[in-house]
């Protein structure tokens, strides 16, 4: 969903564990927090890519870049710069593979529009933050090697924890270590601001205790349902997506 931007949501807190964003992003700032996970990239699924990439374009005046095809998992995307090494992923089905053989990731063959479907952080040490968390009470899940290409033909790989597929799952977010390759924000990616970034749940402190686990915060304020609520600033001002 796109709504107008007269209803943008709350400014994101700074926390003592990832910071998301306390206001939009200058030069000389960071979404990082030493020792702690940085936020990596916040994931936007849409039903069809093409189509999803053109009316983010027209809806920021930020035209996305073409990351590349995921062949294990059906889907491709386009890619936003946020600042600080971080992004916006735009992923959808990959239409040169319409039937991957198993379900997409992100809940991607049941949605209807966009949704802010969820969002990536980078721990320091992946697998020792895994441990931390199962043992303070939350399975971010089994790590797994992934892959996608580029248009010009390069290879990017990296390991990761289970990718949510129903929107309660995805307002923890999910696990990533990109290992010896390149971050895909060293690439010219066009940029808009984050202007901020929450949370709404029914519960919203069993979301806080799992954050908690993973040494990360999130504003999280109660709602009818699970939702991430993003606004971005960019060329036609203010853009809130949820």
């Amino acid at each position: 969903m796109v709504y107008a931007t007269g209803d943008t949501v709350d400014l994101c807190r700074v926390g003592t564990g990832l910071i998301v964003a306390a206001m939009e992003h200058r030069p000389g700032t960071s979404y990082r927090s030493p020792g702690h996970p940085v936020l990596d990239h916040i994931v936007l699924a849409v039903p069809d890519l093409a189509e999803g990439a053109a009316g983010f374009a027209r809806l920021t005046g930020v035209r996305p870049t073409r990351g590349g095809r995921h062949a294990d998992l059906g889907t491709a995307n386009f890619l936003v710069g946020l600042g600080a090494d971080a992004y916006l992923e735009i992923i959808g089905p990959d239409p040169d593979r319409p039937d991957p053989g198993r379900p997409r990731p992100f809940g991607i063959d049941d949605l209807t529009g966009v949704r802010v479907a969820a969002w990536c952080v980078r721990p320091p040490d992946l697998d020792q933050t895994i441990v931390t968390a199962r043992a303070r009470g939350y399975d971010p899940g089994p790590v797994r090697a992934l892959s996608r290409s580029t248009p010009d033909g390069a290879r990017l790989a990296w390991r990761l924890t289970s990718l949510p597929a129903d929107p309660a799952a995805g307002l923890v977010p999910f696990l990533i270590d990109w290992g010896a390759t390149a971050h895909p924000t060293t690439a010219a990616l066009p940029t808009l601001a984050l202007h901020s970034f929450t949370a709404e749940h029914p519960d919203p402190d069993l979301i806080r205790r799992q954050l908690a686990a993973l040494d990360v915060e999130l504003p999280v304020r109660i709602g009818s349902e699970p939702r991430l609520l993003v606004t971005l600033r960019g060329p036609e001002g203010l853009i809130a997506l949820g």
